[in-house]
Order: C-alpha cells, then structure tokens, then sequence
C-alpha cells in the first residue's frame, strides 16, 4: 500500500514556474514508476510525466516537453513536477500516481493515487 499526498499548488501568473512535490509513504517506493496527470475544468484526466522506477528513466506528454521536469528522490520517497513558463491551459488539478508497472502511461497502469493540488495560471 501505498499513500500519496500533493502540494505547492495554488495561483500562479502566466509565465512564472511552479514546483509540486508529492510525498509517498508505505513501503518500497523505489519500487515503483511514478506518474503525474492532470485534469482541467470539464475535461478528461491526462497524463503528464512520468519517471521510471529503477533506472529513472522519464516520459513526457507531447504537449508538456520543454516546460515541465519530473524528478524523484528514493531516499525522500518524494516525486516531483517542476513547471516552468506557465500558461492558463495548465490550470489544472494535478495528481500524483504510483505504479508498479515499468513503463505507465495511462490512468489505468497506475495503482494509487494522491487527492490532487489545484493549479490556477491567471494574470
């Protein structure tokens, strides 16, 4: 089992940078690949990024790469998503997600899930 809890969102101008932190607890969290999404007003949950359990390895959505990192420390069982050159499209509640999968990209590969941190971009 494992529990995940977000923060460092909030509201943010157009063009600034955020950094959201997600804290792990429960056991082996090295073990798992880890996974950030989002979900705008009235839309689906999209993936975002991820970083691979093991060799960190990392993905990125098409629509994020340049502007977003996604990092881990195993020691601080702490995943992280750096944003950089925010936009209004971002505002978005992000969550945080785990799963034991090597390669997860989709909502379903993922095993648990944070309660999410809310992203307002607005001038």
């Amino acid at each position: 089992q494992v529990q995940l809890v977000e923060s460092g969102g909030g509201l943010v101008q157009p063009g600034g940078s955020l950094r959201l932190p997600c804290a792990a607890s429960g056991r082996s969290f090295s073990g798992y690949t880890m996974g950030w999404f989002r979900q705008a007003p009235g839309k689906e949950r999209e993936f975002v990024a991820a970083i691979r359990r093991g060799d960190g390895n990392t993905d990125y959505a098409d629509s994020v790469k340049g502007r977003f990192t996604i990092t881990r420390n195993n020691a601080k069982k702490s995943v992280y998503l750096k944003i950089d050159s925010l936009k209004p499209e971002d505002t978005a509640v992000y969550y945080c997600a785990a799963a034991q999968l090597y390669a997860a990209y989709y909502s379903g590969d993922y095993d648990y899930w944070g309660q999410g941190t809310q992203v307002f971009v607005s001038s």
